[in-house]
């Protein structure tokens, strides 16, 4: 049988004295596997690729993270902001966010993935959450070491009767935590999933135009072999891709 097949968002990075578009492989691999997909990259090109050219061949997307930040221009904000930015990517990913929900295609958004789309939505961004005076620390110290940024975690309580509160049969999730920029403003017809203990919003869902959409703020793709939870993120993306319900008779462990 046909897999569906999904695009993934690439970065613009620097490579040497050139610039690549690139895709971390922990993404594709945790979504080909859990989500059992076909996968293309989309380049953040937008003056190359015509993003509803695009969307037209794609059963769902999935926005990857990304060591970049959205631009606080996209959400309304004068201010300077803290880069890197990677405008390109900005507006590909704003047009290939409306360009699924225009054919009512599933969208799944991790770490920025989940921002763009709040500010698709018409929400903002806060960028303290990795301040020193915040009850909650939202990312590791600067400067340690990968394994130990990704073993930066905290719990988050999950919405009861929401998309993952259902699908896991679980009140509370503990997920990693990367994150130094978060949803300031909700934007508007998206619903809460998950919040940390300090209430910031970790993960959102909606269903515009019937696109089934959901993102979430921590990291499922970092070692998802070991995590049950993490896995079953991306098996909800598979189900939509498929036209199935996002909960199912076995819950997720």
């Amino acid at each position: 049988m046909t897999r569906p097949l999904i695009g993934i968002s690439a970065d613009t990075r620097p490579y040497g004295d050139e610039t690549a578009q690139l895709v971390i492989e922990r993404y594709m691999e945790a979504v080909i596997r859990n989500a059992d997909v076909d996968a293309v990259l989309i380049p953040a090109r937008p003056d190359l690729i015509d993003a509803k050219a695009v969307a037209g061949r794609l059963d769902g997307l999935l926005l990857t993270g990304s060591p970049s930040n959205v631009a606080p221009a996209r959400y309304g904000d004068a201010s300077e902001g803290n880069g890197p930015f990677d405008p390109g990517r900005d507006e590909m990913t704003a047009r290939l966010i409306a360009a699924m929900i225009d054919r009512a295609r599933p969208v799944l958004g991790i770490c920025r993935g989940f921002q763009e789309l709040n500010v698709a939505f018409g929400g903002t961004l806060a960028r303290d959450l990795g301040d020193e005076g915040r009850s909650l620390k939202h990312h590791a110290p600067d400067g340690v070491p990968l394994a130990e940024m990704f073993g930066h975690e905290h719990d988050v309580i999950l919405t009861p009767g929401g998309i993952l509160a259902s699908a896991f049969g679980r009140e509370r999730l503990q997920v990693n935590s990367v994150h130094y920029q978060g949803v300031g403003r909700l934007g508007d017809g998206l619903s809460i999933e998950a919040e940390a203990p300090d209430g910031v919003i970790e993960a959102v869902s909606a269903s515009p135009n019937g696109a089934p959409i959901l993102a979430v703020q921590w990291h499922p793709e970092w070692q998802t072999d070991r995590d049950a939870a993490s896995q079953g993120v991306f098996q909800i993306f598979g189900r939509a891709l498929r036209g199935e319900p996002a909960t199912s008779p076995e819950k997720v462990p």
